[in-house]
């Protein structure tokens, strides 16, 4: 299931610094990108085989709808303190993104499209 967890970070009258690092990273980063410039259409909208992700919204705002076969959520990306962790059985919706959204994601897998499953849970 994803987890929220909140990141490291340093902060003083001249800024902040936010450290990400292991454990906040459970597995090895095979691929960065991110996600900005987003109009009114939604994200996403699969599921893994293999692949984790971590999800850090860098500026602006944005939704992550998840469902794992169990429980669905709704997790608002706020602060770029904030990382979801994505695990392969989650389906995910990125959703909501505000007109300055910068959506960072940090994969543990290549890019693979038999990875993908782009089918949600009944």
């Amino acid at each position: 299931m994803a987890e929220l967890r909140e990141l490291d970070t340093f902060s003083n009258q001249r800024g902040s610094l936010t450290v990400i690092q292991k454990p906040d990273i459970p597995f090895d980063i095979k691929r960065i990108y991110y996600i900005y410039g987003v109009d009114n259409s939604d994200r996403g909208g699969h599921r893994h085989k293999i692949t984790r992700q971590v999800l850090i919204c860098l500026a602006g705002s944005c939704e992550i709808v998840n469902n794992n076969g169990k429980k669905r959520e709704t997790f608002l990306l706020n602060n770029p303190r904030l990382s979801l962790i994505v695990e392969p059985e989650d389906w995910h919706v990125l959703t909501k993104f505000s007109p300055d959204a910068m959506l960072l994601v940090l994969a543990s897998e290549l890019y693979d499209e038999q990875d993908y499953i782009y089918q949600d849970y009944p």
